[in-house]
């Protein structure tokens, strides 16, 4: 697949439900989501020539913690390592929505 701005698929609310249950289900000691702020996120994609955001799986040794590093990426496909890379997300648990069908009970 051509990595792009439209990389990537919106999907319905069965399918996320179905894979993020599954992930669920098969790994019930994982950490079940992430959150970050908007601002975060903008200030990747306001990068000049950033067209996409690369997530990477983090683990910080000293503490345990697994989190997801992420990154923009320019129109050559290459990490943007020079501007905003954001880490430390909100885990969920803890911080986990009180009503979502993407978390399964």
């Amino acid at each position: 697949m051509k990595l792009d701005i439209n990389t990537g698929e919106v999907i319905s609310l069965d399918e996320a439900i179905k894979f993020t249950n599954s992930f669920q289900e098969q790994n019930p000691l994982q950490l079940k989501s992430f959150s970050v702020g908007a601002e975060k996120i903008k200030a990747i994609l306001q990068q000049e020539n950033c067209i996409a955001v690369r997530i990477y799986n983090g683990y910080d040794s000293d503490t345990g913690q697994t989190n997801l590093v992420l990154v923009g990426v320019n129109k050559d496909g290459e990490d943007m390592t020079d501007g905003p890379i954001v880490e430390r997300l909100s885990p969920c648990p803890p911080d986990c929505p009180k009503d979502s069908p993407l978390i399964k009970r």
